[in-house]
Order: structure tokens, then sequence, then C-alpha cells
């Protein structure tokens, strides 16, 4: 059965530890997720719409095959944050981040094999044994906050469209087309559907 949006706190025993001790994750039913995860080293591999548009389908697939809706996002040059709610009763919110990104990851790394080989030298991360591997993300969890009010969900989702103002990319968040924000603002919809219909509406005081 599917869970009820941002209501109670959950069982806050169901705790992941992502395999860097950095994120500490909360998998609790009804809860939406912050989410914010960075390219490898911050750079700017974000910074092309291809890249952009391997985000956003991957998102979309994830997200069918995962039970999640997505309630805001933004994609900045060299990051991205996500608000999500998942849907199902049981779930592991890693797992979702990981599915997003390794899918990207895989368009990227055969994209630069084949068209742009040059480039490979700035995904590269060598080990100390010698061994090297190809990133487009950085690694760890990144960045992961349980949101359990209605207020606080609205709120991340104003911190996350106003990013690229912040950041000068543009002069009002609904103008980064990257965004969820112009949907927020009424203008149509971006370039990744919102589920509007499960977010909580602010109650007026």
């Amino acid at each position: 059965m599917p869970c009820t949006p941002l209501r109670g706190h959950g069982d806050r025993r169901r705790c992941v530890m992502s395999p860097r001790k950095t994120c500490k994750r909360f998998n609790n039913p009804g809860e939406a997720h912050a989410l914010t995860f960075s390219c490898f080293h911050r750079r700017p591999f974000l910074i092309k719409n291809r890249s952009r548009q391997w985000l956003v389908e991957a998102i979309d697939r994830v997200r069918l095959k995962l039970g999640f809706h997505v309630w805001a996002f933004v994609i900045m040059p060299e990051h991205a944050h996500l608000l999500v709610w998942p849907t199902q009763p049981e779930y592991d919110i890693s797992h979702v981040l990981n599915s997003i990104k390794q899918s990207v990851a895989k368009r990227a790394l055969a994209h630069v094999r084949r068209a742009a080989p040059e480039f490979l030298k700035w995904m590269e991360d060598r080990q100390p044994n010698g061994q090297v591997h190809y990133r487009f993300w950085q690694r760890g969890g990144g960045y992961d906050r349980n949101v359990v009010e209605p207020v606080t969900a609205h709120h991340q989702a104003e911190y996350m469209h106003r990013n690229p103002v912040r950041r000068g990319l543009c002069a009002r968040p609904e103008d980064w087309w990257w965004s969820s924000a112009a949907e927020y603002a009424g203008l149509g919809a971006g370039p990744l559907r919102i589920d509007r219909d499960s977010l909580p509406l602010l109650v007026a005081r």
C-alpha cells in the first residue's frame, strides 16, 4: 500500500549508513528526501544540455521502476538537487540515488570513449594501488535530508530553485530551464515532470 506523505516521523531505527561514513540515511515511510549530489571533484560535467538530459531521463526511468514522486529538482553545472517522496512503505533511498547516478555515468563514459577520448583524463580517479577508475560523480553519499513537515518541503524546493540565481546563471528562478521553478510559477512544465498532486499544500494559519 502506498505511503501517506509527510505524516509522522517514521521509525528512526530504520537507519542505513552509506559506504562513505559522511552520509547517514533514514528510510522512513511517508517522509521525503532532499538530495544533493555532485560531479567528480565538482567538475562541471553537467554544463552541457546533453548530460543534463541524461540525468533527467535517468530520474524519470528510475522513478517508474522504484516508485517515488519528484517534487522539485535543479540541475547545476557541477551538482544537482532533487526533492523526492518514496511512495512505497519499503524503500532504500541509497538504491534510488545510485540507480540514477549509475545510469548517467554509464552513458557519459560510453559517449566520452566514443566521441571525446581526450576528456577521459578529467574523469580519471587513480587509486594508491595504481588502479584507474573513471567517474562522473563524486564518491560518497552526498547530502540527504529527511523532510517531515510540508513547510520544510516547500522551503527546500524554494532553496533549490534559487540556486541558479545565487550563482548568477539567471535573473529569476523560473528562467532556469533545468529546474522545476517554472512549473511552480505556473509557466508550464520543464524537462522533468513534477508530481505536484502528492506535494502537501501549505495551510495558512
